[in-house]
């Protein structure tokens, strides 16, 4: 996707990976290196016009942090696009408001961990299958 990418936004998207708001850099300490069941997570991805917050290509999710702007009818309605555009190239779009992820950051990983497994391929021998599983929120309490 990188071939066909403005330059404006890879210069957007460098940006808003090096000025990461706090919701990005907690979901982010979750999801990177491979620390949600091996499975490779990008921040900031410039794709289809737009940038994604979070990708995991391998089971075609993004996953979207809603601040205060996303709440307005023009955010919505910017939503509404970006979702679509993602949703017709087979990505499944998650969005978690901030409040909601600084108050259930790990009901929201497990969520995110759960989608994942959904979308990946049943094959066995895909490296996911043999990582270890987040555990159930059930046992964290």
């Amino acid at each position: 996707m990188r071939e066909n990418t403005p330059a404006r936004h890879l210069t957007l998207a460098r940006r808003l990976r090096r000025d990461m708001t706090d919701a990005e850099r907690l979901l982010w300490s979750k999801v990177r290196g491979h620390r949600l069941a091996g499975l490779s997570f990008r921040r900031q991805v410039p794709m289809l016009g737009y940038i994604a917050d979070f990708v995991c290509h391998e089971a075609m999710l993004v996953i979207e942090l809603d601040g205060d702007h996303h709440g307005r009818d023009a955010g919505l309605r910017k939503d509404a696009a970006r979702d679509a555009a993602f949703e017709a190239a087979g990505y499944r779009v998650m969005r978690f408001p901030n409040p909601e992820l600084y108050e259930h950051l790990d009901d929201i990983v497990e969520t995110i961990y759960r989608a994942a497994v959904d979308r990946m391929p049943v094959h066995p021998d895909h490296q996911f299958w043999q990582a270890v599983s987040v555990p159930d929120a059930a046992a964290r309490e």
